[in-house]
């Protein structure tokens, strides 16, 4: 048999790596003659940096950066084998953690230490960015970014706008001839794993500004800034401002979208496809016999593009998919609509968060063990 374990990390608990290893150990624990692949997942958010570097089998590169409120740290990216593909997780620079220590500015905080790391990748000779924008602190639309990459942004008196969430209502002219002719020489790609639009009551200021600090008046002046700034890239790029204040997925991570479209032509795609057609995840799978895969909870949300999805939806007819998690929520026929052969859950039994999460490793091997127990025949007997 081939058995191929694709997990995703079980937040808190485990990365995807070593759930993939514990899965695998749990397999080859019961049918030893298995060939079993390793190929740790994610769906674009937290997570995919580590899991494609283990998968291409690379240790990550640090630069120096500032966080999103402009204070020095260092951040990971990771290079693929050959060096074309870079691979940035923004929250490595302005992500919430990293400002988690001072009260929260939601409208101060900006995305420029993204744009010194996407410097830097340049310089490695990168010819594809692959950005993963979950878990920021901003909502500046990707305006930072920019500017450490080369672009102005002005206002009507043509003195340089306030940085951050603030300043962007008060734009009204974009100049880019500074900026960088590599980053619009190479291929960007933006891994979302959300489907809200730039603007409006489920857009990024409204549904994502306060777990970012934003009060009510916070986020209406974010509101109007994404509006303002969205019609002024438009009229740049001569596109319908409707185009930008509606596309899903313009209002992850307070906008980036907006800013590295209109400017770099960039996709934005679902991270799990994304993450999908960089592994090689439907050539992996097309000869398998079983793959594992699995994610702290599986519910209904896991069904919307997430790794479970991917995996589902990218195993042939005859190769059974079982779904591994520490809870789960999804019925026999959800699941067996969702293309989930089963889904069990690696709690041995009723126990605190905080213990399952210590010993997550070795409940996944024990559940991966069980379960590939059903594929494991004839029956073991007792002389």
């Amino acid at each position: 048999m081939k058995i191929v374990c694709a997990p995703d990390s079980f937040k808190g608990s485990v990365t995807a790596a070593e759930a993939a290893a514990a899965m695998a150990a749990g397999v080859r624990e019961t049918i030893p003659a298995a060939e079993v692949v390793e190929l740790p997942f994610a769906d674009g958010g937290e997570g995919t940096l580590e899991a494609l570097l283990a998968a291409w089998g690379r240790t990550p590169e640090t630069v120096d950066t500032v966080d999103a409120l402009g204070r020095p740290v260092q951040a990971r990216y990771g290079l693929s084998p050959d060096g074309r593909t870079a691979v940035i997780e923004a929250a490595e620079a302005n992500g919430l953690p990293q400002v988690s220590d001072v009260p929260l500015q939601p409208l101060r905080a900006d995305t420029y230490g993204v744009g010194i790391i996407a410097r830097h990748v340049l310089e490695a000779g990168a010819e594809e960015i692959l950005l993963c924008i979950g878990g920021s602190a901003t909502t500046d639309a990707g305006t930072g970014m920019l500017c450490a990459l080369g672009a102005e942004f002005h206002d009507h008196d043509g003195a340089p706008a306030p940085p951050g969430g603030a300043g962007l209502g008060e734009i009204t002219q974009v100049d880019l001839s500074g900026v960088d002719p590599r980053a619009h020489s190479i291929r960007w790609r933006i891994a979302v794993d959300v489907e809200n639009p730039l603007t409006g009551d489920n857009g990024a200021a409204a549904v994502f500004g306060p777990q970012k600090g934003a009060h009510e008046q916070d986020i209406a002046e974010l509101d109007r800034g994404l509006t303002q700034l969205a019609r002024v890239m438009a009229d740049s790029a001569g596109v319908p401002a409707q185009h930008y204040l509606e596309t899903p997925g313009f209002g992850a991570a307070g906008g980036i979208p907006l800013g590295l479209v209109s400017v770099f032509g960039a996709e934005v795609v679902p991270g799990s496809a994304m993450v999908s057609e960089v592994l090689g995840l439907q050539e992996v799978l097309a000869d398998a016999d079983l793959v594992l895969t699995g994610e702290g909870r599986l519910d209904s949300q896991s069904l919307g593009g997430k790794v479970v999805d991917a995996v589902a939806s990218r195993a042939p007819a005859s190769c059974g998919v079982v779904v591994l998690a520490g809870a789960v929520q999804l019925s026999p026929a959800q699941c067996r609509e969702a293309g989930i052969t089963a889904a069990f859950s690696v709690a041995a039994g009723p126990a605190e968060l905080a213990e399952l999460q210590r010993g997550a490793g070795q409940l996944i091997h024990d559940a991966a063990a069980h379960a590939c127990g059903l594929f494991a025949f004839p029956r073991p007997r007792l002389d």
